[in-house]
C-alpha cells in the first residue's frame, strides 16, 4: 500500500517519473531533468562575480576619486605650514624675512609629504565605501542613486566590504610609517579614530539633520591631521590651522546642504534626515549661505593670524568668495539643473585655489 501510494503521489509522464530517463535507470542514476528543458539543457545558474581587477575599476570610478581634490589641498596647506612653524628654539639658517620660523626640512618632509597623501587618498576611498555599503538599500530606492555600484549590483557588497577594510588596514599602515620613520606615534594612535569619525557620516541622516555638519568635520580634520602628522607642537603655535579647519567645516556643511536638495522628498519619506528635509528648500539654501559666509569669515582671520600668508593668499581668499557667491547666483538662475557646475566645478576652483595660493606663500 505505501509503494503505490508514492507512486501515485510522483507525477509521471510515461512509465517514468518526470526527470527520470530510461537511460538514467538502466545506468543506475537518479538525476531530475526538468520537462520544460531540452535533455542536454542545465537549470540557470547565477552570473560569476566580476573579476577583482574589473570591481576595483567600478568602486573607483563610482566612488569619483578625482574628488579627493576637496580636501587634498587643504592637507598639503595643513602640511607645508606646520613643517616651518615658529619656534622658540634657536634657528640655524633662519629665514631674513620670517626668522622665527624653522625652514623646511626637504630631506625629511619629502617622505612625510608622501605619507600624507597617500593616508588622504585612503581614508577618502574608506569613507565612501563605507557610505555606499550603508546606504545601500536606500540608494536602490531613490532614483537618483539606484545606479551607485553597490546598489545596483554592479559591485558585490562582499568585495565593496573587503576593499573598505583593506583601505582601513592600509591608512593604519600608513600612519604607523610616520612612528617607524619620523619617531611621530601620533598619527597611528589617531589612525582608529579617524575612520570610525570618517564613517560615523554615512549613519548619521539615520539620526540627525546636522549630517551635513558632521560630513564638514570629516573633512575639516583633514589639514590639523597633516599638521599633527608632520609636527604635532604646530597646533599650539599655528592658530591659523584651526582658522583653515573652521573655513572647511563651513564651506562643506554648506555645499552639501545644497547637494541635499536633490533628495529633499526622498530623505522626507524615507525617514531620514537631513537640512532640506526638516526646514524646507528655501531656509535650507539661506542657512546654505550663512555656513558659506562663515567660511568667507574664517578665510580672512586665516590671513589675518598667518604671517606667512601674504598678497597671494589674500587674492585667493577674494576668488574663492567670489566662486562661493557664483555658486549661489547659479542656483537662483538654474535650480538643481545648475548643481554640476555650483557642486563640482566651483567648489574645485575654491579648493585648489585657497590650498595652492597658501602653499605659495609659505614657500615664498
Amino acid at each position: 500500500m505505501r509503494s503505490e501510494r508514492t507512486r501515485a503521489a510522483t507525477p509521471c509522464l510515461g512509465p517514468y517519473p518526470v526527470g527520470v530517463t530510461a537511460a538514467n535507470t538502466a545506468t543506475g542514476s537518479t538525476s531530475l531533468q526538468h520537462p520544460s528543458l531540452p535533455p542536454s539543457a542545465s537549470p540557470p545558474s547565477l552570473p560569476p562575480p566580476p573579476p577583482r581587477t574589473n570591481s576595483l575599476l567600478i568602486a573607483a570610478a563610482d566612488i569619483k576619486l578625482s574628488h579627493s581634490i576637496f580636501a587634498l589641498p587643504f592637507a598639503l596647506l595643513g602640511a607645508f605650514l606646520s613643517a616651518s612653524a615658529p619656534t622658540l628654539a634657536p634657528i640655524p639658517n633662519p629665514s631674513p624675512q620670517f626668522p622665527a620660523y624653522v625652514p623646511i626640512d626637504w630631506s625629511r618632509f619629502g617622505g612625510q609629504l608622501a605619507l600624507v597623501i597617500a593616508c588622504m587618498v585612503l581614508a577618502r576611498t574608506w569613507a565612501m565605501l563605507v557610505n555606499r555599503i550603508a546606504d545601500a538599500t536606500f540608494d536602490a530606492a531613490n532614483p537618483r542613486t539606484r545606479g551607485r555600484a553597490v546598489a545596483s549590483g554592479k559591485l558585490p557588497r562582499p568585495a565593496a566590504i573587503s576593499m573598505a577594510f583593506g583601505c582601513a588596514a592600509g591608512f593604519i599602515a600608513l600612519c604607523a610609517g610616520f612612528l617607524a620613520f619620523f619617531q611621530n606615534p601620533w598619527p597611528l594612535a589617531l589612525s582608529v579614530p579617524v575612520l570610525f569619525w570618517l564613517a560615523l557620516y554615512s549613519y548619521a541622516k539615520r539620526f540627525t539633520a546636522l549630517c551635513h555638519v558632521l560630513l564638514g568635520s570629516a573633512l575639516a580634520i583633514s589639514p590639523l591631521a597633516a599638521a599633527i602628522a608632520i609636527n604635532p607642537e604646530s597646533l599650539s603655535n599655528t592658530p591659523s590651522l584651526l582658522a583653515l579647519s573652521a573655513m572647511v567645516l563651513c564651506w562643506v556643511a554648506g555645499f552639501d546642504i545644497i547637494y541635499a536638495l536633490q533628495d529633499e522628498s526622498f530623505d522626507r519619506n524615507a525617514g531620514l534626515f537631513s537640512i532640506p528635509a526638516a526646514l524646507g528648500a528655501k531656509r535650507a539654501v539661506i542657512l546654505s549661505r550663512v555656513l558659506h559666509v562663515g567660511a568667507i569669515i574664517s578665510l580672512l582671520m586665516a590671513w589675518r593670524l598667518e604671517d606667512r600668508f601674504g598678497m597671494i593668499f589674500l587674492c585667493a581668499v577674494i576668488a574663492a568668495s567670489i566662486c562661493l557667491i557664483a555658486e549661489h547666483i547659479v542656483l537662483i538662475r538654474r535650480g538643481l539643473a545648475g548643481l554640476p557646475m555650483a557642486f563640482f566645478t566651483l567648489n574645485g576652483v575654491v579648493s585648489c585655489v585657497v590650498g595652492g595660493a597658501g602653499v605659495v606663500d609659505v614657500l615664498l
